[in-house]
């Protein structure tokens, strides 16, 4: 495993994503992937899955302290009150006495970002959270959220047909990490004729080398969703090779402004 070392905080390169991911099979693929080695786990309260995960975890017998565990606040509980009411409910869904991260699922329009940051921060006084972050933010209103207090981490769309060169770039400046979601574009860049080429010479999947690609760029860490057990080991086996900086160009120029995710109701983008 690799790690991403900020503000003294070692956080896994590949995490687990759990979206679309329900009952047994959730607590079971929680439980699986925390066997294989992953120590990042990514849920959300719009997942309705927590439970099931807080489950996983239980049953795999790896320490909390280990695991660097994610949730994010549903849209709909952005208010302060929701958003301290609906923290604690994901606490006892999970089973934990606190949150590794947790996150601004989606901006929205209709209501200013402090008084919901300064509700999320109030959690991490408390104990109940350790880092705050947001989530599907472009890079505007990560410089707003940052007026607040200190943003950990920006969760976003990013697979090689969408590149994030902003904020990628707003992360470097000192600015927060991205998770990328989606990073395989829902399996679509896995035909591209250069992944295929890149994969063949490593004797490595398509999908290995994109999320390789990925976390092998600074401030990046990914979070692809695995179903299967089959997915779940092949993605894990990312950390025995290193693409070259030809190949890192080669995936980074299948970039096309291709975004899978925007709802009418999202942000305006970079």
């Amino acid at each position: 495993m690799e790690f991403l070392e900020t503000s003294g905080v070692r956080v896994p390169k590949l995490g687990f994503g759990t979206w679309r991911i329900f009952g047994a099979a959730c607590s079971e693929a929680v439980q699986h992937a925390l066997e294989l080695g992953y120590r990042h786990l990514d849920t959300a309260q719009l997942y309705e899955n927590e439970e099931e995960v807080g489950q996983g975890i239980a049953a795999s017998g790896v320490s909390r302290e280990q695991i660097f565990l994610v949730t994010k606040v549903r849209p709909e509980a952005l208010a302060p009150a929701d958003v301290l009411q609906t923290s604690e409910q994901s606490l006892r869904r999970l089973g934990t006495p606190y949150i590794d991260l947790l996150l601004m699922h989606w901006p929205r329009r209709d209501l200013p970002l402090g008084p919901t940051l300064e509700a999320m921060h109030s959690l991490r006084v408390s104990g109940k959270v350790r880092h705050i972050g947001v989530s599907n933010f472009p890079t505007q209103l990560v410089e707003r959220a940052q007026s607040y207090g200190p943003v950990f981490c920006n969760q976003v769309e990013y697979h090689p047909y969408l590149s994030q060169s902003a904020l990628l770039a707003q992360a470097i400046d000192g600015g927060p990490f991205l998770t990328a979601y989606c990073p395989l574009a829902r399996g679509k860049v896995l035909k591209e004729r250069v992944v295929r080429r890149i994969a063949e010479s490593r004797g490595k999947s398509p999908a290995q080398v994109v999320l390789r690609w990925l976390v092998q760029q600074p401030q990046v860490v990914a979070i692809p969703k695995a179903a299967s057990a089959a997915h779940r080991i092949s993605n894990f086996g990312i950390f025995d090779f290193a693409l070259t900086p030809a190949e890192m160009q080669m995936i980074h120029g299948l970039a096309k402004g291709h975004r899978l995710i925007d709802p009418p109701e999202g942000p305006d983008w970079d």
